[in-house]
């Protein structure tokens, strides 16, 4: 549990590091939109080959899969609407934010996307090989254009640097937590649980991508987003293969 603690506190150690660049730098919006769609083709890898390749390989049939797919999306959806009408709509947006947002509504925003994540992280360590390092690279890849757009708006907004980052500290906490969980709890369960949780990540993990960095990435660096994608994509599938 210790390790997988460290592996989802590690991989989502990036969220400090974006803040940690934003603050420093005034990151250019096309240089941070072909980041975000690296980072969108890393993850899209990571769900097809290694999330619901394994829930297909566990699982005893498709509907552990189509249940935690169709869950994972729907809770990461209505989860995402209510935080919007909370006041933490622009959350990830580099755009800036007016000040009636709520920050208990972007740190729970935050943490809505990354505890999928960082579940799934403990859950490869339950096979005994050690983790799964392209979901571990997918994820810390994919939080750092995240960090530095919200980093970037929540520093318009009024936030300071130590409010800032005393927020990424406390998700990466609650990360490693999610991590730690995911390897306790359903270490003792069957395939068909592994499978529904693997499924549903993937569900929450692709219904983000497409609502919030696949869009924002194409508005900040234009059509070029589809190379970076791809380029994100097949390395992520690279270092699943190797």
């Amino acid at each position: 549990m210790i390790a997988a603690f460290a592996w989802g506190f590690g991989a989502a150690s990036s969220l400090l590091l974006g803040g940690l660049v934003s603050l420093a730098w005034n990151v250019p919006r096309r240089v941070l939109g072909m980041v975000m769609a690296f980072g969108a083709g890393v993850l899209l890898s990571a769900v097809a080959y290694d999330l619901v390749e394994e829930a297909f390989g566990v699982a005893d049939g498709g509907f552990w899969i189509a249940a935690g797919l169709t869950g994972g999306a729907f809770t990461f959806y209505l989860g995402d609407l209510l935080i919007d009408r909370m006041g933490g709509a622009n959350r990830k947006s580099a755009v800036g934010q007016d000040q009636t947002q709520s920050p208990l509504a972007i740190v729970l925003g935050i943490v809505l996307d990354g505890i999928p994540e960082s579940i799934v992280i403990g859950l490869t360590l339950l096979a005994g090989v050690g983790v799964d390092l392209a979901v571990v690279v997918a994820v810390f890849l994919s939080n750092v254009p995240e960090s530095i757009a919200a980093t970037t708006g929540l520093r318009e907004s009024g936030w300071t640097g130590r409010q800032t980052i005393g927020l990424w500290l406390l998700v990466m906490a609650v990360s490693g937590a999610a991590a730690g969980i995911g390897f306790a709890v359903f270490g003792s369960f069957g395939g068909n649980a592994v499978a529904l949780v693997d499924a549903f990540a993937a569900g929450a993990i692709l219904t983000m991508l497409a609502d919030t960095m696949i869009p924002e990435a194409y508005q900040f660096a234009g059509a070029q987003v589809g190379l970076a994608t791809t380029l994100g994509f097949g390395l992520a599938f690279a270092l699943s293969v190797l």
